[in-house]
């Protein structure tokens, strides 16, 4: 009887990351495919939030580290096992969250797994995740938009200054 994804990522995850490794290069291409969402088996260190009870969760990395995927991947986490989350996504623009956080390669209906996507309502700048978590988009430029609105959790993306170009996420 073939696995299913959930329980060869429980397997893989079992495994030291070498044997890990091993084992990931013998499967086939829809194997792998079907691993895809499993993000606790492609994580880098870097990419996991902090182990125990943190108030703020800061990357601040160069271009190709994986910060929006590893936001999306925390937002995606809190949304399909806190069905009363309400998350604030906040960027420099709307446009910006829009496309990098929501609807990027990276972003949050990209990553989704298709029976767990969230509903995007541009309109409202809602998602709706099946569970019934909620995340609202912000601009960082009308930081007054964000009173009133209560949130259970948050997550901004956002360039940093510095002597290089970086760009941060805090959740």
């Amino acid at each position: 009887m073939p696995m299913k994804s959930a329980e060869r990522a429980a397997y893989l995850l079992s495994l030291d990351p070498q044997e890990r490794r091993s084992k990931l290069e013998m499967m086939s291409e829809q194997q792998r495919k079907s691993l895809r969402t499993h993000w606790k088996l492609w994580a880098h260190p870097g990419q996991h939030p902090p182990v125990g009870d943190w108030q703020q969760w800061l990357i601040m990395a160069g271009r190709g580290f994986g910060k929006t995927r590893a936001g999306a991947e925390w937002v995606r986490s809190i949304a399909e096992y806190d069905p009363t989350a309400r998350i604030a996504l906040v960027g420099a623009t709307l446009g910006e969250v829009r496309s990098v956080m929501v609807e990027g390669d990276s972003g949050l209906l990209a990553i989704a797994p298709r029976n767990h996507r969230p509903k995007f309502e541009p309109s409202r700048h809602l998602l709706t995740w099946p569970s019934g978590a909620q995340a609202t988009l912000f601009s960082a430029g009308e930081p007054e938009s964000l009173r009133g609105p209560q949130h259970s959790h948050a997550c901004r993306s956002g360039p940093e200054g510095g002597f290089r170009q970086r760009s941060s996420l805090t959740c």
